[in-house]
């Protein structure tokens, strides 16, 4: 693609066309300027099939905000536009709505809250809300959309792993395997959600961080075809990287041959001064491979040395081969809990494609218009409940238990505040029978949830380093209850609204049915 191609293919067309006619619409009948509101949220956690996420960590945010500042129509959309026709060969946008976006079609009207990068969230909740004329605001929908979905998806995913991983050393490996350019937003967010470093060299550089990998089968192969064999491959690769020696075992044998020659080359480097890292295990049974490498290694006087384990790895496989080393390790003589905290994952495929889940529900819909200088709730009503909308303008709080646990997301109209509140009633988003009271003794603390990103196009929010974003979700992670962290049916999370929020919203839609 050439790079005209590129910054068109990218930048302010980089959404779906129904945005760009309905933006005429809305000019035509004189709305484009009325100013809305819309929330974006996801309806559901990802589901794997045979395991599910029972939360979801944010991220993406500070990407779309960087797109938004950039994107404006140039005259080459514009005139690109201005060529496109509809089946009677009439033209599709009209001159004078071309004109209006020549001078508004950018984002600088629109305001934003948020809740940041690197914080759980859960479905229904506002992740965003974006308030601004209706045009520029409807158009915003679709790279919102690819923007957030895609990188709290693989945020989510990477969590699971490390969770499951009890913490120990994750590399995202997955460049190879990603959706073309999408390896980019999906290192970074794999960062977010817990890898500790990517293989990616590129995306490293821009985030701060060093690239980390090993070296690849062919590299044993082309040493085997010369006639060096896998010995000679080891032994080159230590004379290159001696401090950094990480041998890939298992290109011939891993037990007869690729752990006994990297042991031979280990000793070497030691008697010149160095320490090897240590060992990566690419097929096979990796729990059994495992116990039995870590059995030589630690014979052999390399207790130190890690187990890089790679091939096809999710949270699913991660936690088969930590319950298959607890129940053999002992019977070869090796601490099952020594050796599963010398382990280092490298998951590629399925954490950055979320295999299972490839895509993520979010969705973002109108919630408020302004006329007449008051805001309207809008709402879209649907004969599945769960998808009938919540109303307004709102606020997110975050309620914590007495054990300092996160209880509830509680979502309440804009004039609401309940750290102001003797008891808080969490109301059901659906079933109006179902509602729980919280007294104030109940409840250790509130959190306001959203932050004011953008007002009016200026950006108001400082984005914190990587690290920062990392520290959020650790945290966060830490005050989730340990049954929703749970890989296989974890417990549901309670999202609710407010008394007063739940009365809106049962008015307004008796309202919409009275008036069909």
């Amino acid at each position: 693609m050439k790079p005209s191609d590129r910054r068109t293919a990218e930048g302010i067309l980089y959404t779906d066309q129904y945005q760009l006619t309905m933006a005429q619409l809305y000019y035509r009948m004189g709305l484009h300027e009325k100013w809305a509101q819309f929330d974006y949220f996801f309806r559901s956690y990802p589901n794997y099939g045979s395991h599910r996420a029972g939360y979801c960590i944010n991220a993406g945010l500070e990407w779309l905000v960087d797109w938004m500042q950039e994107a404006r129509f140039r005259e080459e959309d514009l005139a690109y536009l201005r060529g496109q026709v509809g089946r009677t060969g009439r033209r599709l946008f009209g001159d004078d709505f071309l004109d209006w976006l020549r001078e508004n079609g950018h984002f600088g009207a629109i305001s934003m809250r948020a809740i940041p990068e690197g914080r759980v969230v859960h479905p229904n909740v506002p992740l965003v809300v974006v308030r601004g004329p209706l045009a520029m605001a409807q158009i915003l929908e679709t790279p919102l959309l690819n923007h957030l979905n895609y990188q709290t998806l693989i945020a989510t995913k990477a969590a699971r792993i490390h969770e499951i991983g009890r913490g120990r050393t994750l590399l995202e490996f997955g460049l190879r395997r990603a959706q073309e350019r999408a390896a980019l937003a999906g290192a970074r967010a794999a960062l977010i959600g817990g890898a500790d470093f990517t293989s990616n060299v590129g995306i490293s550089h821009v985030l701060g961080y060093p690239p980390k990998g090993t070296h690849a089968h062919s590299m044993v192969q082309i040493f085997m075809a010369l006639g060096e064999g896998e010995l000679g491959a080891f032994r080159a690769y230590a004379e290159v990287y001696p401090d950094d020696c990480l041998l890939l075992v298992d290109t011939i044998n891993t037990l007869e041959s690729g752990v006994p020659n990297a042991i031979r080359v280990f000793e070497e480097l030691r008697r010149k001064g160095h320490e090897p890292v240590g060992i990566r295990l690419d097929s096979g049974d990796l729990a059994y491979l495992s116990i039995q490498a870590a059995r030589m290694l630690d014979e052999a006087g390399f207790p130190n040395t890690v187990i890089v384990l790679s091939n096809q790895l999710d949270e699913l496989v991660i936690w088969e081969i930590i319950t298959q080393i607890q129940k053999e390790a002992p019977r070869y003589g090796v601490d099952p809990d020594r050796l599963i905290n010398r382990l280092v994952y490298g998951v590629g495929t399925r954490l950055i494609t979320s295999e299972g889940a490839p895509a993520l529900d979010g969705v973002y819909k109108l919630v408020a218009v302004r006329d007449g200088g008051e805001w309207v709730p809008a709402i879209k009503i649907s004969e599945t409940p769960e998808k009938t909308l919540n109303p307004g303008d709102k606020r997110v709080w975050r309620l914590y238990d007495r054990r300092g646990k996160a209880t509830a997301d509680l979502l309440s109209l804009q004039d609401e505040d309940p750290r102001q509140m003797e008891q808080v009633v969490l109301r059901h988003p659906t079933d109006h029978t179902a509602y729980r009271v919280l007294a104030r003794s109940d409840i250790s603390e509130v959190e306001p949830l959203l932050v004011d990103v953008l007002q009016e196009g200026r950006l108001v929010y400082e984005f914190p380093p990587l690290e920062e974003i990392r520290r959020l979700r650790q945290a966060d992670m830490e005050r989730l209850d340990a049954g929703v962290k749970r890989i296989i049916n974890p417990h549901v999370y309670h999202v609710s609204l407010t008394e007063k929020l739940w009365n809106l919203k049962q008015e307004v839609i008796r309202n919409v049915k009275r008036e069909t």
